[in-house]
């Protein structure tokens, strides 16, 4: 009897601790459930209401032509905001439209910034509108003004009926020449988009034609520059250039 009641407890006390395991693993999964919550409620706290990641500065990198105040401006975006909540885009796309601006990248820098990367255009050419000296890029965008043209960047000469499709082929015709021709040339005339003529600094004219081959036609021209005398050189077709 007394074996008979030795072996009942055992299995009493082996059941309880059966029953003991469930119950700590159903409360392992409610803690760890607890704990979960806690730490989402803490993050969204944190990431949209606390101080700690609100935008506190915006760093500006990559400009020259404009300050970091004028890119500032634009982006618009407010200091104390919750960093998480700053729209991006829309500071991208203000920036962007500056007339100086390629291209723009806006990302968060964490715990409590902006960051500004700007990247500005490049001058080719400078262009006269209206009486002001403008610089013109590689894409054929208008930008900057100057007070006198830099040394050795070619002119362009619009014609009255040349519009923003001619001034981009004159800036792809520019831009493919080497830097040696480029320094040789006084002004670039450009009457509409396959109408471009090249006037070097010793008077002599290049018919151009339009922007395409433009990397041929600079060697074409470069080589008879050097071996004829001449008053026109037409590179028009590359293929097949005259002089007279």
């Amino acid at each position: 009897m007394e074996r008979e009641e030795r072996t009942s407890q055992r299995t009493r006390r082996r059941f309880a601790r059966r029953q003991w395991a469930r119950r700590w693993l159903s409360l392992r999964y409610v803690l760890a459930a607890v704990a979960v919550v806690a730490l989402l409620a803490s993050s969204v706290w944190l990431v949209f209401f606390s101080a700690t990641l609100q935008v506190q500065k915006v760093e500006v990198v990559g400009n020259d032509l404009l300050s970091d105040a004028r890119v500032r401006e634009m982006a618009d975006l407010p200091l104390g905001e919750q960093l998480a909540l700053v729209d991006l885009d829309r500071a991208d796309a203000r920036v962007g439209s500056l007339a100086e601006v390629r291209s723009v990248d806006v990302t968060r820098a964490w715990p409590d910034g902006v960051r500004i990367e700007v990247v500005e255009r490049t001058a080719v050419a400078v262009v006269d509108v209206s009486g002001r000296l403008r610089g013109l890029d590689a894409d054929g965008v208008v930008f900057r003004e100057y007070g006198t043209a830099p040394k050795g960047m070619p002119r362009v000469r619009p014609g009255a009926a040349a519009g923003a499709d001619a001034l981009k082929e004159a800036a792809t015709v520019v831009s493919a020449l080497p830097q040696d021709l480029a320094s040789r040339v006084d002004h670039v005339e450009v009457a509409t988009v396959d109408q471009i003529t090249l006037v070097m600094r010793d008077q002599r004219r290049v018919v151009w034609g339009s922007a395409e081959e433009s990397a041929l036609k600079a060697q074409v021209v470069d080589r008879l520059l050097a071996a004829q005398e001449a008053s026109v050189y037409d590179v028009s077709v590359p293929g097949n250039p005259t002089i007279r």
